[in-house]
């Protein structure tokens, strides 16, 4: 992440050059996007998320979605060129901001689903809270009279932020992966009602979700204790042997699809880390 602008400087240049960066168009677009996630979701309480202003809210997140991912995209393609890297589709596939910039275009264009935005609405609000931090504040502070130019002391509310997202980023890891858990079992319900492009998107989100798990070490926290949990309940005496053989069935076909889809098989063992690349 850029570092933001000398204290030294006036407070309106300081600003200017602030705007000025991709970095800010970044953060704008997560704040953007918080904006109408919380539009959507007022309009959704309300019954109303077929009006018009929902529409749009909803759009406008995602449009913000891929704008942010793209930028993040685009800036690591830059500094691959001028390193002189260029990666093949294969390595552009297995980076988890191409994944969601892919997944930010999909939901855009299909029908409304209002699961689909609150893994990207949890995900902007570490974003805004962390470029807040290191960016905004520290341009916003004017340097004390006689101190040396440099990075200024951090304040009360920069403490506040840090603690925060210190305490509750891995819970809210989790809470995305969950999200995307039960996203996979919205899409698929809608795919055996057969509703329009269901199976299609089923098929694309399965793809997705399958590079989170191979990639989130929060994805695969979340399945085990979910698969940990349906074994526990399924345990109980009372429950039928055809429906404990039909699960561990179902565990068996999804561990095989699981290895056969392993993408480190094509890229030689390497996996993103357990949460979302931030933009640098």
């Amino acid at each position: 992440m850029a570092p933001p602008p000398p204290t030294a400087q006036p407070l309106g240049q300081r600003l200017v050059s602030l705007a000025q960066t991709l970095q800010f168009a970044w953060f704008v677009g997560h704040v953007t996007l918080l904006f109408s996630t919380l539009r959507y979701g007022l309009s959704y309480i309300l019954f109303n998320f077929s009006s018009r202003w929902a529409k749009v809210s909803y759009r406008l997140a995602f449009i913000s979605a891929a704008a942010t991912y793209g930028i993040v995209v685009y800036k690591a393609y830059r500094a691959r060129m001028r390193q002189g890297k260029q990666g093949g589709l294969v390595s552009m596939a297995t980076d988890e901001n191409v994944q969601y910039l892919g997944m930010a275009l999909v939901w855009l264009f299909s029908r409304q689903i209002p699961l689909a935005i609150l893994p990207f609405a949890v995900y902007s609000i570490f974003h805004v809270a962390t470029y807040t931090r290191a960016n905004l504040l520290p341009t916003l502070q004017a340097a004390p009279a006689g101190a040396s130019p440099g990075k200024p002391k951090p304040s009360g509310i920069s403490e506040t932020i840090g603690k925060f997202v210190k305490e509750y980023y891995d819970g809210s890891m989790t809470l995305v992966a969950i999200l995307e858990i039960a996203l996979w079992f919205r899409v698929l319900g809608s795919a055996l009602l057969f509703q329009k492009g269901s199976w299609i998107l089923i098929g694309i989100y399965t793809v997705f979700f399958r590079a989170r798990y191979a990639q989130s070490t929060f994805v695969q926290g979340a399945i085990s204790q979910l698969t940990a949990r349906a074994d526990a309940q399924l345990a109980n005496q009372s429950t039928p042997p055809a429906v404990r053989q039909g699960w561990e069935t179902f565990k068996s076909i999804v561990r095989q699809a699981a290895d056969a889809t392993d993408i480190r098989r094509y890229v030689g063992g390497q996996t993103g880390g357990p949460g979302p690349k931030k933009a640098q």
